[in-house]
Parts: structure tokens; sequence; C-alpha cells
């Protein structure tokens, strides 16, 4: 495990690997709508599977008072997990062994924490999680909205915490 390791993240990325019949996990990797993966240097493919339309959840985030908000409006959808990943948005690390000895490592997107904001079923819903309740280290968040089990992502949104 690397030095931002998670156990959540591994299992989360496991599952995908179930889903998608790969017999291996890596990083960094990209899944869309929970059917295609794609290794997160490879631009062009990702940017062709993004294109068209796409009609979901949508997801308002705020943040005052010490507490991130996060806003769904009532939408017919199957029940689903609304979830909040806090991140770090950059760090740069130290390579200690192996031919990279001496050199560093410029990572981006690190996740950092995942916390269940509970079921969403379809009604006009608010949920909140108090910022200082998050990784130190955290810089941003995302909220997810996905169907039960390792359905395609429905909704989703980003917020700076600072």
């Amino acid at each position: 495990m690397t030095a931002f390791g998670l156990p959540d993240a591994v299992e989360r990325q496991r599952a995908y690997a179930k889903a998608l019949r790969l017999s291996t996990v890596y990083t960094p990797q990209v899944v869309i709508d929970g059917q295609d993966d794609f290794v997160g240097s490879d631009v062009k493919s990702i940017g062709r599977a993004l294109t068209g339309n796409r009609n979901g959840v949508a997801v308002e985030l705020s943040v005052r008072d010490g507490e991130v908000f996060i806003d769904l409006d009532a939408q017919k959808a199957a029940p689903s997990d609304v979830l909040l990943v806090a991140y770090l948005r950059t760090a740069v690390s130290p390579i200690g062994r192996g031919e990279n000895a001496g050199r560093t490592l410029k990572e981006f997107n690190i996740v950092r924490g995942f916390h269940s904001l509970g079921r969403w079923t379809g009604q006009r819903q608010q949920y909140h999680a108090p910022v200082d309740s998050l990784p130190r280290d955290s810089t941003d968040v995302a909220v997810l909205v996905q169907p039960l089990g390792q359905a395609p992502i429905i909704g989703a949104a980003t917020i700076a915490l600072r």
C-alpha cells in the first residue's frame, strides 16, 4: 500500500475490478459509468468516453459555518447511496527505493476518506457533514450519488473546503 493507501479505497477498487471482470486492479484508474475503465493518463480515450449527453441527478454543494451541505432535488431515481469523498488536491512524495530512488512523485486528487451520508430515494433531501470530521489534510470533497451496489454513478459534484 502507498503512503496514501486507504483500505476503503482498495475495497471499492476491488469491487469495480469484479464488476468489470478485471483480473487485477491498478492505479491510476478511471472508471466511467461503472462500465469502462482506463489508465488515468489515457486522456483521449477518457475524453471520448465522456462525450454525449448525461442525464443525472443534480448535486448542489456549499461550505459554510464549518459544514459541507449537500442538496439533492426530487427526481425519479433508484435508491442510492450518497457518499462524501474527502481528497487532497495535490502532494509531492519522495521515492525512497528502487530505480527512481531520490526522485519525487507529484500526485493528484488523493482520496483521504469516504463517508456514507445515507440513502437517497428520490425525494428532495439535504445532507451535511462537519468539515472537522474530515481528514485534516483534505482540501476538497466530492459527493457521489450511486444506486445500491456498484452501479454507475448518477450524480456527482466537487467543492473546495477552503
